[in-house]
């Protein structure tokens, strides 16, 4: 049995942040409920990446929305509303992601929903918070990692301000959602009442970047500076960086620089002896290493840092990852089946409980799919 089973989740949100908790949910046993616009759905189903479908809906949103069910309801429409408030009422948490104002309008705000359900967890998902000037203005990814500093710290020096590769805060905010709504299940428990548990799309970026903000506000506000190559970290001294070989790259963490350059039989100058400067001449010691390490390959480096249990990995693509006994031992990926029975791979549940993976067939569902179940099982007409 799943840690979640038995927990009912009603999912509003849309897109990416609130939709990845409630999948993280699903994956730990929670009946996930999707609320969606009849006919179109929610608008995430037709945010594609590089235009991949399965189905109707983009690729995306299948990975988002596996193991959930659609229930298809117009919330301007005074029946559907009903029978929406009607699964509230037996519902454990609901999750939205609607702007200010926008809930309080349907007459789903949380203190509506708190009289028709008071053990209701209510879980909220804003871009900047729920009031001050940015209240109303659109959240989205890319605009948060650049609005919250997050692009100066990727890339090297001379490189213009540099977003990640992933919907990072959108990920993040996700998994602060879920970890607010567990930590409110767990009151509820012993309170007997729900809560409501607020997340930002800013707020949680601004808290992954926990160890740069606190750097900067106790090192004289000074703004964070990238290396001038193989930046990896912006407060981390030489050696910890990406560097090339003869033959690919190599990345160097939390190692020593004197144990280093022994080990590649290296002296240091005398202006790089003391550690307090390894980071102030980082660009200077990190260019004296890049120097060496590039006239022989990834396997000769790592045959030597590992043996002395360095703190060095080779930088893998998604191919040689992929294909790597590391990776196949841990059964990472797995495959889902559409409701037309289309079949697409995707990753699994990174949780495992007591030894086991955590597996789920089932893909995202169609609109609406699953409308005459819920009514019948929740006695909604």
């Amino acid at each position: 049995m799943l840690p979640l089973e038995g927990i009912t989740v009603l999912e509003f949100a849309q897109f990416m942040a609130g939709p990845s908790a409630g999948l993280k949910m699903a994956d730990l046993g929670a009946r996930v409920i999707k609320i969606e616009r009849p006919g179109s759905g929610e608008a995430g189903r037709q945010i594609a990446l590089k235009n991949i479908f399965i189905d109707e809906s983009s690729m995306v949103f299948h990975t988002a929305n596996r193991n959930k069910q659609s229930y298809a309801a117009n919330l301007k429409d005074p029946d559907d509303l009903e029978k929406v408030k009607k699964l509230i009422a037996q519902a454990d948490v609901m999750t939205h992601n609607f702007r200010p104002g926008v809930m309080e309008k349907i007459g789903l705000d949380y203190e509506t929903v708190a009289a028709i359900n008071p053990k209701m967890v209510y879980g909220v998902v804003s871009g900047y918070g729920p009031v001050g000037p940015w209240a109303t203005k659109p959240g989205q990814d890319l605009l948060i990692q650049s609005l919250s500093g997050f692009v100066n710290l990727s890339g090297n020096e001379a490189d213009e301000p540099t977003a990640t590769g992933l919907a990072t805060s959108d990920i993040f905010t996700g998994v602060h959602l879920v970890q607010g709504i567990l930590a409110a299940l767990i009151a509820r428990n012993r309170t007997g009442k729900g809560s409501k548990v607020e997340v930002s799309l800013l707020e949680s970026t601004l808290d992954i970047q926990f160890e740069l903000l606190t750097t900067f506000l106790n090192d004289g506000e000074m703004l964070p500076k990238r290396a001038k190559k193989g930046n990896a970290h912006v407060y981390l001294e030489a050696p910890y960086g990406i560097y090339q070989t003869k033959d690919g790259y190599i990345s160097i963490a939390l190692t020593p620089l004197d144990a280093l350059a022994k080990a590649m039989n290296l002296h240091l100058p005398d202006a790089f002896q003391n550690p307090k400067v390894w980071y102030e001449k980082r660009d200077d010691i990190m260019a004296f290493l890049q120097e060496q390490l590039i006239k022989e390959s990834s396997a000769h480096w790592l045959s030597i840092f590992e043996a002395l249990d360095f703190r060095v990995s080779e930088v893998f693509d998604y191919k040689t990852l992929l294909n790597h006994e590391g990776y196949k031992i841990l059964q990472m990926d797995q495959e889902v089946e559409t409701s037309d029975g289309i079949s697409m791979k995707t990753t699994r549940c990174p949780i495992r409980i007591d030894g086991n993976r955590i597996f789920n067939k089932k893909s995202a569902p169609k609109v609406g799919e699953n409308n005459a179940l819920i009514e019948k099982e929740f006695n909604l007409s």
